[in-house]
């Protein structure tokens, strides 16, 4: 019998099931997958393949911002507040369990508590095959880049 997903990991499930039953299985690791080099530690890709999730807030609007950047890739905070037109900021862990859903870690690329803009590192176009954060530090799924693309609605970018 499969052991139950943790709920915030039963979450994320549910989200992709709604959007294509079947298509996405997130699966829960021994190892933790806080960061990108923990995650393709555990999963056995490499770090580029990880598609981790850094949240950023609006510094006058307060208003989240979701980047999915390949693993390696450090987010240009110019460029990105160009693009939301108003500079950008780290939140706290509070901020994006509240404007998320979910906890710094494991923020996936959908189901989120709340709207939010989300852009795309065009660097994970190059993969066949990546791997995004599924609501806990220890659940991931697999999917394509094309696939993160049409469940987000996301807007793919240079993030460096």
């Amino acid at each position: 019998m499969p052991v139950p997903l943790n709920p915030s990991a039963q979450k994320v499930q549910e989200a992709l099931n709604a959007i294509s039953a079947g298509m996405w299985e997130v699966v829960e690791l021994p190892d933790s997958t806080r960061t990108s080099a923990e995650a393709a530690a555990a999963i056995g890709c490499t770090v580029a393949q990880i598609a981790k999730s850094v949240v950023f807030k609006g510094k006058h609007s307060g208003d989240p911002v979701l980047v999915m950047a390949s693993g390696p890739n450090r987010v240009n905070t110019e460029t990105l507040a160009g693009l939301v037109g108003e500079p950008v900021e780290k939140p706290d862990a509070d901020y994006v369990r509240e404007r998320t859903g979910f906890v710094i870690g494991g923020v996936p690329p959908v189901g989120h508590a709340k709207p939010l803009a989300i852009f795309i590192d065009q660097d994970l176009g190059q993969y066949a095959d990546i791997w995004a954060a599924a609501g806990t530090p220890r659940a991931v799924f697999r999917l394509t880049p094309d696939d993160l693309l049409r469940i987000t609605g996301g807007r793919v970018i240079a993030v460096t």
